[in-house]
């Protein structure tokens, strides 16, 4: 997902923040392969690089966000582009969380299961139902809801939401239960390293995951610590920026996925979704028209 960008000024990021890390990022970004890339760590450290990529050419682009929000890890960036967290610290933070999220993994081995069809209080239900270590760890989109938990639990869940209902339920190849009280393991190494980061007042709103409350001013630590083990109310979250004005949504980094919860959580938006050079000019080139 990095080829497309190794010859643009915005590649210098990944040599900073490589830095900062102490790990080759240039390397995942470019020449790992999947199997090395569903490590935690590993996927979250080349994603949260590659999106500051992405978000340094769209600031060259004179694109400016009016308001943000990211999906899980995507909070880091959201926070880097708001300018309440400088991009080096955020670096700092991700390597350090998703080092801890390894470990929580090992220790609490878990998996995570996408069910379409179902909205989130039925989906809770399934998940009552299964009577086990499982819970609703991702409310993206009217439909899709994910769950998270051990292996036993998120199959008897899977089962109960069948009979429930839902359309479909696809397993997802993650390397442990986020979101969930199994991640718990991680929170103290995260907590430690949130505290020894600098975080300032934010120059656009923001939009939490754990609560989606709209936030300019903000304890950042307190609100990203409650979210390692607290599900993502995506679906909430768009629809508090639909709140706010927003009519017009960006998606920058490695995919498309969050462009598609849009489109079915705020019908009638714009949706771009920005993961190269050519597709963040492109963009730019059609919001200044």
């Amino acid at each position: 997902m990095g080829a497309p960008w190794v010859d643009t000024p915005s590649w210098n990021v990944v040599g900073r923040l490589s830095e900062v890390l102490g790990r080759d990022l240039a390397k995942l970004l470019v020449d790992a392969d999947a199997p090395t890339l569903q490590e935690t760590n590993n996927a979250q450290a080349a994603t949260f690089a590659l999106s500051l990529v992405v978000l340094d050419r769209a600031r060259g682009a004179g694109l400016v966000a009016g308001a943000v929000a990211g999906h899980s890890l995507g909070e880091y960036t959201a926070l880097v582009a708001a300018g309440a967290l400088a991009d080096d610290a955020g670096m700092a933070v991700v390597g350090a969380r998703g080092d801890a999220m390894v470990v929580a993994s090992q220790t609490n081995p878990g998996t995570m299961a996408a069910v379409l069809g179902l909205g989130p209080d039925q989906v809770a239900g399934a998940c009552a139902d299964a009577g086990g270590d499982v819970w609703v760890a991702n409310d993206n989109a009217p439909g899709q809801v994910v769950i998270a938990g051990t292996n036993t639990g998120v199959a008897a869940a899977e089962a109960a939401a069948r009979d429930r209902g839902a359309t479909r339920v696809m397993g997802l190849p993650v390397a442990g239960a986020f979101h969930t009280p199994l991640m718990a393991p991680a929170q103290a190494p995260l907590d430690t390293s949130l505290a020894a980061s600098a975080f300032g007042d934010a120059s656009v709103p923001v939009v939490a995951n754990v609560d989606a409350e709209v936030r300019s001013q903000g304890d950042w630590r307190a609100l990203l610590s409650a979210q390692l083990c607290s599900p993502v109310r995506w679906r909430e979250s768009l629809t508090r920026l639909a709140d706010l004005g927003v009519t017009t949504f960006v998606e920058l980094g490695p995919g498309d996925a969050l462009s598609g919860m849009v489109k079915r959580t705020v019908p009638g938006a714009a949706r771009h979704s920005a993961a190269t050079p050519e597709s963040v000019d492109a963009v730019a080139a059609a919001l200044k028209a």
